[in-house]
């Protein structure tokens, strides 16, 4: 495999052995060399075409010595149709020496600046779909609890925007905001915007994610919460039925709902 064929699954994290491309010698910290590895490719839609485009480097990326285990690659990809350019960069590390004949390399970090010329693809649209980016970029960079805070707002955001609409109070008497917990269940009776599989305490999703942003869970474990908390809070934004995934996402975060009772099951027989 090239090394090439691994830029090109970022950000996916895989280890692949490639063939050697810094011609057995280390690259010092702060060095900089061109490198032969193959085109990376990354399909985006494009704005200009306003389809799907695959986008390709050329023939050498810029490579940047860190240390004998891991080398910093910028690249610019152009829309091979229209030839809109974005930028992309990588933090690639090994298993042993990085500059060996055939050495096992990852990609530990992706890092993309689309420069409002285009969008990953598969990205959800709507009023929500700008800080859904935000919140997958500083997941990217290692920023758990700061992801975190954007899917919160989105919970938020979806929460408020549906009272409005719905005509939920969202207001005290004196003009200070309700207590959320109480306009969300407001707004959940009236028109079903939490996942049914935990709908009878839906504000336990809002306690998870204001507890990751609070400190109540190291960096780590918010980025291990981060994926199964976008799935709750896509589920909220969608308001559709993803049991499947919902189900999942609540076992990955260990929350116990076996004492909540089935909305199905209150109010007794008829």
């Amino acid at each position: 495999m090239r090394l090439s064929d691994l830029l090109s699954k970022a950000p996916e994290v895989v280890s692949a052995q490639v063939e050697g491309f810094l011609s057995d010698r280390p690259l010092g910290w702060g060095k900089h060399k061109r490198i032969r590895v193959g085109k990376v490719i990354h399909n985006f839609y494009c704005r200009n075409c306003g389809d799907v485009r695959p986008f390709e480097s050329g023939e050498e990326l810029s490579c940047l010595g860190l240390s004998n285990e891991q080398v910093s690659i910028d690249a610019t990809l152009r829309c091979m149709v229209c030839r809109a350019s974005v930028e992309a960069w990588f933090v690639v590390a090994s298993r042993g020496d990085i500059y060996a004949r055939a050495p096992e390399v990852r990609v530990e970090r992706y890092t993309e600046n689309l420069r409002d010329r285009a969008d990953r693809v598969g990205v959800t649209d709507g009023p929500f779909a700008d800080l859904i980016k935000r919140a997958q970029l500083a997941y990217e960079s290692d920023l758990g609890a700061g992801a975190v805070i954007y899917l919160r707002k989105i919970f938020e955001k979806v929460t408020w925007e549906v009272a409005e609409i719905l005509g939920v109070e969202t207001k005290k008497p004196n003009g200070s905001p309700r207590a959320f917990f109480k306009v969300l269940e407001e707004v959940n009776n009236v028109r079903n915007i939490i996942p049914q599989r935990f709908s009878s305490d839906g504000y336990q999703l809002f306690r998870e994610l204001s507890g990751i942003i609070h400190g109540d869970s190291s960096e780590a474990e918010a980025l291990q919460k981060f994926r199964p908390c976008l799935q709750l809070v896509l589920g909220v934004v969608d308001e559709v039925n993803r049991d499947n995934v919902v189900a999942q996402a609540i076992d990955e975060l260990g929350w116990n709902l076996d004492n909540i009772q089935e909305i199905a099951g209150e109010g007794g027989s008829s």
